[in-house]
């Protein structure tokens, strides 16, 4: 059997994107050179490793073949790393995080890797929080932002804290207020994202002794704003979302408020891509602050 490092980046690129088309665009190659590269690969493993569907999804073959693909690739990635020695390190990686990280946290650290690793391509794919540590183990991802892990895990760095904030329209009779109440906003109504925000604002109201029920549950933070601009609750949202909150709407301090960390972090049960090692060396902590 003679598979090739190439053949194994190929296929890692075209489960990841989904398609040939994209997938030679990432490889820098033509749609013929991908579709032959995972023809080869498919002669030396005796099977098809990917349904040639719309979207593209891997065979079984392909899903028992990928994550060693994926180990053998960044592997390789290593070795040209140390092969350049103190030459900057250069290359694409994909980086997980949740929509409001998206918009609160990610443009700041691409700012600050741009500058320090000026030739390394930072892919951004965004997900749900319970997403994150299974796309970073499972390779979708090469490193990613977790929010609020049970522990730090190793080569991880801590990198942010915001807070949960209340969103009400601008002219809601709790709109005046320095701070809101969590008790006032649970009479009102309170609209959650299944994303991950609703463990966190279960647990703020058990904290204090309230019982919490959402209003209305639904999965995109965008839908759920339009639901408090209309009147048919408030929100419960971190503070890294303040650039989604829409015109006529404001942020505002919970008092019992709760704090949420942001982990920048690597895969644990597979060699981390050594890109994704020096994108968490290279981040460099900072605080949100409360919304206002």
């Amino acid at each position: 059997m003679s598979i090739t490092v190439q053949q194994l980046r190929t296929l890692v690129a075209v489960v990841d994107e989904g398609s040939f088309t994209h997938a030679a665009l990432v490889l820098g190659n033509s749609q013929s050179a991908v579709s032959h590269a995972v023809a080869a690969l498919e002669r030396e493993l005796g099977g098809p490793v990917v349904e040639r569907d719309d979207p593209l999804v891997p065979t079984p073959l392909g899903l028992r073949v990928l994550p060693h693909a994926r180990t053998a690739v960044a592997a390789i990635t290593a070795v040209e790393v140390a092969a350049r020695g103190d030459r900057a390190l250069a290359g694409s990686v994909r980086l997980g995080a949740v929509p409001t990280v998206c918009q609160g946290l990610v443009p700041q650290l691409l700012d600050e890797w741009r500058g320090a690793l000026p030739d390394v391509r930072v892919e951004v794919v965004e997900g749900d929080d319970d997403e994150m540590p299974v796309w970073l183990e499972n390779g979708f991802v090469d490193v990613a932002v977790l929010v609020d892990p049970p522990k730090l895990p190793p080569g991880a760095k801590l990198i942010a804290i915001d807070e949960y904030a209340a969103v009400v329209p601008d002219d809601h009779p709790l709109a005046g207020l320095a701070e809101i109440p969590l008790e006032e906003l649970a009479e009102d109504g309170v609209i959650v994202t299944t994303g991950g925000c609703e463990a966190h604002v279960r647990d703020m109201h058990e904290a204090v002794g309230l019982t919490f029920a959402a209003r209305h549950r639904v999965r995109d933070i965008g839908s759920m704003f339009a639901m408090v601009q209309r009147g048919f609750g408030v929100s419960i949202v971190p503070s890294f979302g303040r650039k989604l909150v829409p015109d006529g709407m404001r942020m505002l301090p919970v008092i019992e408020g709760r704090a949420r960390r942001h982990v920048i972090a690597v895969p644990q049960e597979r060699e981390p891509h050594p890109i994704a090692v020096a994108l968490v060396e290279a981040a460099i902590p900072q605080r949100s602050g409360v919304a206002n």
